[in-house]
């Protein structure tokens, strides 16, 4: 048995009784139940429709999401998530070159990484070496004036949480941010790379060994065995290149708001919806919600 969730921005309400009675009727699904009037409905299905990826990129132009997945332990019990264009609304390496000078320089190479057009470990390597002399106070105002959290996730976690479920924050940024995220929205555990300081500044290197693709997916594995369920029981989402892995060894791999590459290789894909995107998916409906 599958179930086809179909949803948009909660801000911007648009789904229609219309568009969910038609899809059903042509894919012959189940009664549809509405998880949240105008933002989120569900229905089961027999088996994997042929048309599924015209009718999503149909649906992409009205801003309506869809993701078909097997209804069957759709609830998961670990969730692995992505900081930087995940859980927040920036990159903060991004951010700190800004206040450094090399801003326009750092994205463009934090754009092309995160495509996959770069290799992780150079490029952060690299944009790391730019931001040498850099006050390590810096990092604090970066935090208070440009980090903004991606709507959702406080619900996220607070609804997981409260089903038992274990959240880990896990990111090829550094721990000065993922630390104070991670305290912010209630995230179990995180993990990221340290940046190297000395008398106060940044000294324009991380310490070894670098946290990337592979340390994101050992992250996962090490994270079910400690905790006795299998990866399938496990919910990663993620927009970057270096997600990949863990996107497609979880049970449930969701390419937030991702990088084209990133999305032609994730069956669940999330570019309307908010992170609460990712308890409906999982059959929650807006008065299961913990805040």
């Amino acid at each position: 048995m599958l179930i086809a969730t179909l949803l948009t921005d909660p801000k911007r309400p648009v789904l229609d009784r219309v568009t969910v009675e038609s899809l059903r009727n042509a894919w012959g699904g189940g009664d549809a139940i509405w998880l949240d009037p105008g933002i989120a409905a569900e229905f089961t299905l027999g088996a994997m429709p042929a048309n599924l990826w015209e009718v999503w990129d149909g649906l992409q132009s009205m801003a309506i999401d869809l993701v078909v997945q097997p209804a069957e332990g759709r609830r998961k019990k670990v969730l692995i998530a992505d900081m930087d264009s995940t859980m927040i609304q920036q990159e903060c390496i991004d951010e700190l070159a800004d206040v450094a000078g090399v801003g326009a320089h750092v994205a463009a190479i934090t754009a092309r990484a995160m495509n996959g057009a770069l290799d992780f470990e150079a490029a952060l390597n690299e944009r790391v070496g730019l931001l040498a002399g850099l006050p390590e106070a810096a990092i604090g105002e970066v935090l208070r004036d440009r980090i903004t959290l991606m709507p959702g996730g406080a619900v996220l976690l607070a609804t997981m949480k409260a089903q038992g479920a274990y959240t880990a924050l896990v990111s090829g940024g550094f721990t000065a941010f993922t630390a104070a995220i991670a305290d912010r929205l209630g995230f179990d555990e995180h993990r990221a790379n340290t940046l190297l300081m000395q008398d106060g500044v940044l000294t324009g290197q991380v310490a070894r060994p670098i946290l990337g693709k592979a340390a994101k997916v050992q992250a996962l594995e090490e994270i079910s065995a400690r905790l006795g369920v299998s990866v399938a029981q496990a919910l990663a989402v993620g927009d970057g290149a270096n997600d990949l892995g863990m996107l497609g060894l979880a049970g449930a791999g969701v390419a937030l708001h991702a990088k084209p590459r990133v999305q032609a290789q994730c069956a669940l894909r999330v570019n309307h919806g908010d992170l609460t995107a990712l308890l409906y998916m999982q059959g929650y409906a807006r008065g299961e919600f913990a805040l």
